[in-house]
């Protein structure tokens, strides 16, 4: 009797353990704090597994020991030179001390408005001391290809960057962890997600992308229309030059043609007197074709041309 009264007493204070929540596990990815009347007690639970705590009045409280994200909202700020630009930020964080973290913060949401609040501030600080190439440029030591470098000192003088966007981000991390440690918070990691002009100027900036480009373009219309008359240019003093040959070669072939004619005829009609006379019959002939035409003309009785007509009358 005293076994079975034992035996319930046993498993009734097991079950009102249970009930009570006095058994609570630990994962491999989160940090506990056990809290009594609101206040924590102990050291945070880092172990991963079964643990023990006080019934009905101590509470558990779990933490996040992975790498947390903050990503903040777009924000309006001017640069150094005075230029309105909307710089879009986020940031990875983690809870490096869970005690301090969360007597001051308690949640995440808290820790994302404080984030928020010294993050935004720092960047603040960081974008107004320097000017907007600072905040484009990646790198300063970033060298633009040869063709877009050509275009651009063209139309207008590129500033030159002596930082970069990188070492302005270091600097605002290096600002905003010591501030965010007795938090309990480890800052890991910012960066600058987007950067954008204020909406009040961006038609005027793309109004002058789109006059730059268009100096660009009439840049390489002029160039492209004076390799054209460059290359129109030679084709004719090529065309010249091989038309001045031909006709020469020609005038030199038909010389040499004329002149072995000529050969010919006097070889052919020098053979004999009669073969003379008639050469000398057949060109008068010719002349007489070539100057009449079918012209009527007046000659003298003395002209060399009617000679044929007084030898015919004869």
């Amino acid at each position: 009797m005293r076994l079975k009264l034992a035996v319930l007493a046993a498993v009734a204070l097991f079950v009102v353990m249970v009930a009570g929540g006095a058994f609570y596990t630990v994962r491999e990815t989160e940090v506990v704090i056990l809290t009594q009347f609101g206040r924590p007690v102990g050291e945070p639970v880092t172990e991963p597994g079964l643990h023990w705590k006080t019934p009905f009045v101590q509470e558990v409280h779990r933490l996040e020991k992975r790498v947390l994200e903050f990503d903040g909202a777009a924000t309006e700020m001017p640069t150094k030179d005075k230029t309105y630009i909307s710089v879009d930020t986020f940031s990875r964080w983690r809870i490096g001390d869970p005690a301090a973290w969360f007597v001051a913060l308690r949640d995440e949401r808290s820790a994302q408005s404080r984030l928020e609040d010294i993050i935004g501030s720092e960047v603040r600080a960081a974008v107004a001391s320097h000017e907007l190439i600072e905040i484009v440029r990646s790198d300063k030591n970033r060298v633009l290809p040869p063709d877009v470098q050509k275009q651009a000192q063209t139309v207008t003088v590129l500033p030159v960057a002596r930082r970069g966007r990188l070492e302005i981000e270091k600097d605002v991390l290096a600002a905003a962890a010591p501030k965010l440690k007795p938090l309990g918070i480890d800052l890991l990691d910012v960066r600058i997600k987007r950067v954008n002009y204020n909406a009040d100027v961006l038609p005027r900036i793309y109004q002058r992308m789109t006059s730059e480009r268009a100096q660009i373009a009439q840049r390489f219309r002029s160039e492209g229309e004076g390799e054209a008359a460059r290359i129109l240019g030679k084709k004719e003093l090529e065309l010249r030059r091989i038309e001045s040959e031909a006709y020469m070669k020609v005038q030199q072939t038909r010389g040499e043609a004329d002149a072995e004619a000529t050969r010919i005829y006097a070889a052919a009609y020098d053979q004999s007197p009669a073969a003379r006379e008639l050469y000398a019959f057949l060109k008068t002939l010719e002349t007489w074709r070539a100057v009449l035409a079918g012209k009527n003309l007046v000659l003298s009785t003395d002209s060399e041309l009617f000679e044929l007509l007084k030898r015919s009358g004869k």
